[in-house]
């Protein structure tokens, strides 16, 4: 007889384990699903997989116009079974830094999730599409290739998606035959159709500028009332 003289808050009831199906629930747990062919155990990535020492890491540079400063994100990378033919790298944890302290907070929180997903297993390519998902209320931003970028966070998640595609997690995305040579004869065409370009087209001044009667350049604009050169400072002003 068992006398219980606390009030009761809450109770469980256990019911009996098989000991195979709890000795296969350990193995999970420890991150261990099938045997290899040499006896050895196929590790996959888990929760409770302990950091190793050394990891291998990719840093990628993210300069915006919306930031005087770059930011720098690393994405460390662990790698299981080493040596076998199961062997496979899985990002593990992930560190912003920039010398921007207005984002300070949000770097710290969002480091610290991504990296407790990237360690939890499974599937994280969704981090890819929620991130990139993320739209800024100011504005986005365009880079120097002329891609359009939503917001910062938007283009972290194409930083992770690069790197995931780089390790082999996700595939790259590929055009078809049909659609590449489409693209190939359109360029084609465009060159074809633009190669008679003016040669002053091209410069580093402002489109419209005239020729330079001093050195020979496209640089002549209207300033202050006044034809000036902004290549070699010519002025009919003196």
């Amino acid at each position: 007889m068992i006398k219980i003289e606390k009030r009761i808050t809450k109770f469980r009831v256990d019911k009996p384990v098989d000991p195979a199906e709890a000795k296969s629930a350990e193995e999970r747990r420890a991150g261990v699903a099938e045997l290899r062919k040499d006896g050895g155990k196929v590790i996959w990535m888990h929760e409770k997989l302990e950091r190793p020492e050394v990891l291998i890491g990719s840093t990628y540079k993210i300069k915006t116009p919306v930031s005087d400063h770059a930011m720098y994100v690393t994405i460390n990378d662990i790698v299981l079974n080493e040596g076998t033919e199961h062997e496979q790298r899985r990002p593990f944890e992930v560190f912003i830094n920039s010398k921007n302290l207005d984002h300070f907070q949000w770097i710290v929180a969002l480091t610290r999730i991504i990296s407790a997903v990237f360690r939890k297993g499974g599937d994280v390519t969704f981090l890819v599409d929620e991130l990139k998902a993320v739209f800024d209320p100011r504005g986005g931003y365009w880079q120097p290739g002329g891609k359009f970028m939503p917001s910062i966070i938007a283009e972290l998640g194409y930083v992770i998606e690069k790197h995931l595609q780089t390790i082999g997690l996700m595939p790259r995305p590929e055009l078809d035959v049909h659609r590449r040579k489409l693209i190939d004869e359109k360029r084609t065409e465009f060159e074809s159709r633009n190669k008679q370009q003016d040669a002053f087209s091209r410069g580093h001044f402002p489109e419209g500028a005239q020729l330079c009667a001093k050195c020979s350049t496209a640089a002549v604009v209207m300033m202050d009332g006044c034809m000036t050169c902004l290549n070699c400072g010519d002025s009919k002003c003196g």
